[in-house]
């Protein structure tokens, strides 16, 4: 048996905890940490949404949403550290319940496909008019959370933060334009630019 391959990795500090992130390349050019908030476990995602909602601070935030599948786990315990109960989550895989869902054009730098942001039109009359912070895992290159948040705008929501475990890169800045004020991050993760050798740099910019 051949042995294996250490994979090369990043430490990242998520708030006052930290973790070790696999580096995987995306293509010749560019290579990225990549955080799995389910894989990360129940405790991990329970402190990192605590963090995350002290560092909000005062919002008077009234619903938490966000996008399926890896915002779930830390979107379930923000919610429940803000005393809430509802939660709204906006899919990307079509389902039987979605046929007629509001959609929303997106494509993510992990999937390099373009994809729609759905809402079910049943979870309407508890988003219109409400405070809402839209909660995801990471905010890369910001065109989820921008989709997302023309999504929550179309139905009548108010969206007053977008909460995140990391950033990454700085493409989600322009991405947003005057909605990146809104953002608050646990940390931030680097873009890596693959040496042809089974390591990575950091990317500038």
């Amino acid at each position: 048996m051949l042995p294996l391959v250490p994979e090369p990795t990043y430490r990242a500090t998520v708030g006052s905890m930290e973790v070790d992130l696999p580096i995987v390349q995306l293509d010749d050019d560019l290579a990225i940490a990549l955080l799995i908030s389910v894989d990360l476990g129940i405790a991990f995602c329970e402190r990192a949404a605590a963090e995350l909602v002290a560092s909000l601070g005062e919002l008077g935030i009234e619903l938490v949403v966000s996008v399926a599948t890896m915002g779930i786990p830390v979107a379930l315990e923000v919610t429940r550290c803000l005393g809430l109960d509802q939660y709204v989550i906006l899919h990307k895989t079509p389902k039987i319940h979605l046929a007629d869902a509001v959609a929303e054009p997106v494509r993510s730098i992990t999937t390099a496909v373009d994809q729609r942001l759905l809402l079910d039109r049943r979870r309407i009359p508890v988003l219109a008019g409400r405070r809402v912070a839209l909660i995801d895992d990471v905010v890369s290159t910001g065109a989820s959370a921008a989709a997302a948040l023309r999504l929550l705008r179309r139905v009548g929501a108010e969206p007053i933060a977008v909460g995140a475990i990391v950033t990454e890169g700085q493409l989600w800045v322009d991405a947003l334009g005057e909605d990146a004020a809104m953002v608050h991050a646990l940390g931030t993760l680097p873009l890596f630019r693959p040496r042809g050798d089974g390591t990575f740099e950091v990317r500038e910019g």
